[in-house]
């Protein structure tokens, strides 16, 4: 099949867990990779390897030990800023999760002061937050209590009848009153990629922070900061987990101007320059906004994980995820009384892929096809809205990633035929 990763069966057996077997002796296959993708060996022994011989604390500690966890600290942050094309690494905040992320900045926008002429100001009553209907509640709930406890006005883009962005309205949406447009990059439910430069350009032209959500994103395709910053992006989330790396560890990247204008999230040690009982100064950033131990050994997993997909290539990535999702859509196709959730042509979409099945509830569309060795999430993905715009409660979600085979699609499909007949469907 053209398009798919040359070496698949080689990147295959860098993920042990992949050779497992289930439900009497089935093979795994794992296609629930939106919601974890799975970690090469070189990232289990890279963080081993940390723990068994270079475990200490960082920036505290004055022996070897603490200079060597230190060092591989640092250069995780390198790596993944070379990975992301940050212009700077000191641009590259190390947070737990993406959400952790997104809170930070709709949590230090509650507290800025000033106005907004050079950047970042105070939100008050009569100023407006842009988001999506399509949106993952991480990126709904935090801005919905920032525009609650400021009495600003919460307002968002709807969505058309095949998965996409009404852009239609996009002027009388963003205006003079908009202070934030913070969206999703590539929707965890739908599959749906937006037009990051274009609402972007739109945002700037009347002064409003950019903020995306690109944790299905980064994953998937090759992200260029610098370009996405001339663009108008001013601050970036995603998290390690989705992205062959370990939970617990995400990563905010954000404009050094704004980052310096953003008052402090969280306090106490590293994030401090002086202390008294007075009064207390910042470090610079990235520090600022790191505040107590970091997660050091899941940090310096993440950056094994960006140099593992850095070797692979995203654009060859890219590629593959484009090529299984357009398998995955047609096979899926064939599926009597299946309906898929969101735009129905692979080059508008990533690789998670929502689905209903007529007569079958979700939660037990998984189960049976867990039966049959094949893992996919149901409910409704920590995106309720976007269900409840199409008329369901749930769905039933297959995505792919890297290690993905079409026979594992195969698979898929002759579950889902499989389900048909356990419910008797025919």
């Amino acid at each position: 099949m053209q398009g798919l990763l040359p070496e698949l069966e080689v990147i295959r057996n860098d993920f042990p867990i992949l050779q497992r077997r289930l439900a009497g002796d089935l093979p795994l296959v794992y296609l629930d990779s939106a919601n974890t993708s799975q970690k090469p060996q070189v990232v289990i022994d890279t963080m081993v390897d940390h723990l068994e011989r270079h475990n200490a604390n960082v920036a505290r500690a004055m022996h070897q030990l603490g200079a060597e966890s230190s060092e591989a600290f640092e250069d995780a942050r390198d790596k993944i800023a070379a990975f992301i094309n940050a212009p700077s690494r000191d641009e590259v905040i190390f947070t737990k999760n993406a959400s952790e992320a997104l809170n930070l900045v709709a949590n230090t926008l509650l507290w800025a002061k000033g106005d907004w002429s050079d950047g970042v100001g105070a939100i008050g009553e009569g100023d407006e937050v842009v988001i999506t209907e399509m949106e993952h509640h991480s990126n709904i709930v935090p801005w919905q209590l920032l525009t609650e406890r400021k009495g600003a006005t919460l307002r968002w883009f709807g969505l058309t009848e095949d998965g996409q962005l009404d852009l239609a309205g996009i002027d009388s949406l963003i205006t003079e009153r908009t202070r934030v447009v913070s969206l999703t990059w590539v929707s965890n439910m739908l599959g749906t990629i937006n037009p990051i430069a274009e609402i972007a350009r739109r945002a700037k032209s009347v002064g409003a922070l950019v903020v995306v959500d690109a944790s299905q994103a980064v994953p998937q395709m090759p992200v260029d900061m610098a370009e996405l910053a001339a663009a108008g992006v001013d601050l970036l989330v995603f998290t390690g987990h989705k992205v062959v790396g370990p939970t617990g560890i995400g990563v905010l990247w954000g404009r050094r101007e704004i980052l310096d204008q953003l008052p402090v999230f969280l306090g106490g040690g590293e994030m401090i320059e002086t202390v008294t009982m007075e009064k207390s100064t910042y470090a610079q950033i990235p520090h600022k906004f790191e505040a107590g131990t970091p997660p050091i050994v899941e940090a310096i997993g993440l950056g094994a994980a960006v140099e593992y997909l850095g070797h692979v290539g995203m654009n060859n990535i890219r590629e593959h995820e484009h090529a299984i999702t357009a398998y995955a859509l047609d096979g899926l196709a064939t599926v009597p009384g299946l309906s898929v959730l969101g735009p129905r042509d692979a080059k508008l979409r990533g690789g998670a892929i929502s689905f209903e099945l007529d007569g079958v509830h979700p939660h037990d569309v998984a189960q049976v096809l867990d039966s049959r060795g094949v893992a996919v999430r149901a409910g409704h993905h920590c995106a309720k809205p976007a269900h409840k715009r199409y008329g369901v409660q749930a769905s039933t979600r297959a995505s792919s990633y890297l290690y993905t085979t079409p026979g594992e699609i195969d698979a898929l499909v002759d579950a889902l035929e499989y389900t048909r007949s356990y419910f008797k469907l025919d």
